[in-house]
């Protein structure tokens, strides 16, 4: 176990034990001199900072024939930056028991920070580094290209993830959501150093960015950091993505793939973060397919049937589209009964909503955990950076379980006729299913 991970062993431990699950999460919103905004959490008990950065934008910013560069791009920051190469910035963040992750999604580009308030400006500094002068030196380029390019290869032996690469294909085409962020084995092969700048300056700009913190640091020392730390980027990244909307057809398609057992995914169109039956659609979802064994897909399926180990079904409301979507797996000679009782639900729910008795269980449970979320200070700047993308209210994270106790059952079956739309339901299903043909 090397230092750092010991440090932040220790410190995560602390977190969760020297800091209560509070009633209340006072929430400050902080302005830099230089215009960036972030919202803070103080907490002096230990010694700790979590920073927590999120660009929009994402792996969706690629441009035509470049798929995977921003992706290839972000596996790259911590490869060496400024004077330091890829074993040198390992060895210095090492040092300063500090730790750094830069993750990708479909529309953001994220960064994770936690640092010592006793090396606080050291670390930011090596921070600063990272996302301004990142190195992509060719020899690490061709070592995370080559480590990328095998992740492919061995995704296409994998049934979960060809289901979920045929359902976007369907859904989406062309557009960035209709590929994986990785790429194709011959897109990323193609890339060059040059694309990796272009990347760069197109997704980390500052203005997509949003930020989160927690820990023992004041408004007035994240505001004077926040410049510093973002002064070498562009004011000004490449242009989002479009919007597409999803339109689906009920049936199913079948991708042939020599496996035992198949998998599926299921959906249809979906809501917006920002659509004023979301929270409804939120809490109806938990009672449908939330993926708890009270849930009625998991309780019809599973416990009844003996279908599968488990099915489940979320709201995805990405940047530029929204979906509703569900997972099944079953032995081939069984998805097929697992599909028609899936569909079955979706329509009952579809035309008859919740009982009172399953709202009141739902609402117990969604209250009850979402304290539970609030157990540290990495996850508390994460819930605020992502607050802050959703375009929520500064006081959410203290409303949020009224809204949820708000919900009525009248709410829930206008929803459920709205949400749920069965002559829409799509399966994708990848295996040798019996009895299912595309």
């Amino acid at each position: 176990m090397t230092l750092m991970t010991r440090v932040f062993t220790a410190l995560s431990l602390a977190v969760l034990f020297a800091t209560p699950l509070r009633a209340e999460i006072d929430i400050t919103e902080v302005e830099s001199p230089g215009g960036v905004n972030a919202w803070l959490v103080e907490e002096h008990s230990i010694p700790f900072v979590a920073l927590e950065l999120r660009f929009k934008g994402g792996a969706s910013l690629d441009q035509a024939g470049k798929r995977g560069a921003t992706n290839l791009m972000v596996a790259l920051l911590e490869e060496g930056a400024a004077e330091l190469d890829s074993r040198a910035f390992a060895e210095q963040a090492e040092a300063l028991a500090a730790s750094f992750d830069f993750d990708i999604s479909d529309d953001a580009v994220s960064i994770s920070a936690r640092f010592l308030t006793e090396n606080q400006d050291e670390a930011l500094a090596l921070l600063r580094d990272a996302l301004t002068q990142p190195r992509f030196d060719q020899d690490a380029i061709d070592r995370v290209r080559a480590q990328i390019v095998s992740g492919i290869r061995s995704d296409q032996q994998d049934p979960d993830f060809l289901v979920g690469q045929a359902f976007d294909e369907m859904v989406f085409g062309d557009h960035p959501y209709g590929s994986p962020i990785e790429g194709t084995e011959e897109s990323v092969t193609g890339l060059t150093r040059d694309d990796l700048v272009t990347a760069h300056a197109g997704a980390l700009a500052r203005d997509r960015v949003y930020v989160g913190a927690a820990g023992a640091i004041s408004p007035e020392k994240l505001a004077q950091v926040l410049d510093k730390l973002l002064e070498g980027l562009p004011a000004e990244g490449l242009p989002q993505a479009a919007d597409i909307d999803v339109e689906t057809a009920a049936g199913v398609t079948v991708v042939p793939f020599d496996v035992p057992q198949s998998v599926a995914i299921f959906g249809h169109e979906g809501l917006a973060r920002d659509d004023p039956d979301f929270f409804a659609a939120y809490v109806l979802n938990e009672i449908l397919g939330g993926g708890g064994f009270d849930a009625r897909l998991m309780e019809e399926v599973r416990e009844k049937r003996g279908l599968t180990y488990g099915v489940y079904s979320y709201l995805v409301p990405k940047d530029h589209a929204a979906l509703y979507l569900g997972r099944v797996s079953s032995a081939n000679d069984r998805i097929a009964e697992a599909i028609q009782v899936i569909r079955d639900e979706w329509t009952k729910m579809a035309e008859n909503g919740v009982t009172a008795e399953e709202l009141e269980s739902a609402k117990t449970y969604l209250t009850g955990a979402y304290p539970l979320r609030f157990d540290g200070n990495g996850r508390i700047a994460n819930i605020l950076v992502g607050m802050q993308m959703d375009d929520l209210p500064v006081d959410y994270v203290n409303t949020r379980n009224a809204k949820v106790e708000a919900i009525t059952l009248e709410d829930i079956q206008r929803v459920a006729a709205r949400l749920l739309q069965p002559d829409a339901l799509r399966f994708v299903v990848v295996g040798q299913p019996e009895g299912l043909e595309s």
